[in-house]
């Protein structure tokens, strides 16, 4: 099959051109009102080939397909029953993870992303993949993956980021005609930073893909992948112990003196993220109020704790957004200037009522 072939779908009606190709399983296929649709490359017949060769035996051909067709419809349970999973021994436990590719990694400010399902397992997974929207939980796709495998999930644009930041796949494992170990149903919840998006380092080579993807893996080996949760204190030592190895930390904390403990946290987007490239003014100051807001969340049951926000001078704006949340949400917050000598007039003091 290649891109300019006009293609028959077998398990339903319908057809187009073959604009391209997702991975190994999936073909592009064009249809008459111009929407490319993805469906699996063994589900298409070639009932044309491309502008650059020659038709051939059209009648015979079309003959055919429809007898194929006919048979395919007509006996289902025979074409399940004819695929038979390869097994492996380390298949025998659930691996199970989501994968995110860029389709142009040189443009990540622009292009769109993928999203696969992987099952590396010897198990049938029935799975239901939902995204957060704040008040309740969206199903984006349904549906039972075959053993060993990865399927294309969706394709999304960078306006669509802010619906992914929480998603859940819930799936249970089963085998068919066989006898199999029982398995736990699974209900993952996942947090994904968005930021990632925006950042190439973030996207590794890996066992699944020839390029390299965004990899959360959910399962390992039948046990669910635990979020990873930093206290503020281990954050803020980790970060200086960066700094020690010549890289600058994005939170660290003031040197304790003996009559007070003060947890300074810089809000200057460089000292925060790697690079800001693809990110607007907006997205940059979003950022940096998620950072405060973390901080003062983890600091609300720490009765005195005083807290130095870092956000320069500038045009003042950060530092209005930041006493806006003060006075909005951390109403018991005390807050003033920080000390002149040491900040200017760049910085805030919190204390924690």
């Amino acid at each position: 099959m290649k891109i300019g072939d006009k293609v028959r779908f077998l398990n339903t009606t319908g057809g187009g051109i073959v604009k391209g190709f997702q991975g190994r399983d999936i073909v592009l296929v064009e249809d008459e009102d111009g929407f490319d649709i993805p469906v699996l490359i063994r589900e298409c017949v070639i009932i044309e080939e491309g502008k650059d060769n020659q038709v051939r035996n059209q009648p015979q051909q079309e003959a055919a397909i429809q007898q194929i067709v006919h048979t395919y419809q007509s006996q289902p349970t025979k074409q399940e029953e004819a695929y038979i999973p390869v097994e492996t021994k380390e298949g025998e436990q659930l691996t199970v993870a989501l994968a995110y590719l860029p389709i142009d990694a040189k443009s990540l400010s622009s292009t769109n992303f993928e999203c696969y399902l992987i099952n590396d397992s010897n198990y049938y997974l029935s799975y239901s993949y939902l995204s957060h929207t704040g008040q309740a939980w969206i199903s984006r796709q349904t549906g039972v993956i075959e053993p060993n495998t990865k399927i294309f999930v969706e394709e999304f644009a960078h306006d669509m980021l802010n619906d992914l930041e929480r998603v859940c796949l819930q799936f249970f494992a089963y085998k068919q005609d066989k006898a199999f170990d029982l398995k736990n149903t699974y209900s993952i919840d996942l947090r994904i930073d968005t930021v990632k998006f925006y950042k190439l380092h973030s996207f590794k080579d890996n066992d699944y893909f020839d390029e390299d993807a965004l990899l959360y893996t959910l399962v390992r080996r039948d046990l669910p992948e635990r979020e990873l949760k930093v206290s503020a204190e281990d954050l803020a030592l980790a970060m200086q112990e960066k700094k020690q190895a010549d890289r600058r930390p994005r939170i660290q904390p003031l040197h304790k003196k003996e009559k007070s403990a003060i947890v300074e946290i810089d809000l200057h987007i460089d000292a925060l993220l790697d690079t800001t490239a693809g990110l607007s003014n907006a997205d940059i100051l979003d950022y940096q109020l998620s950072k405060f807001r973390e901080v003062m969340d983890e600091n609300l049951k720490n009765k005195g704790q005083k807290i130095v926000f870092i956000h320069g001078k500038g045009d003042g704006v950060l530092k209005n957004a930041v006493i806006d949340e003060l006075k909005k949400k951390y109403k018991s917050a005390y807050y003033q200037d920080a000390s002149f000598r040491e900040y200017g007039y760049g910085a805030t003091m919190v204390t924690i009522k």
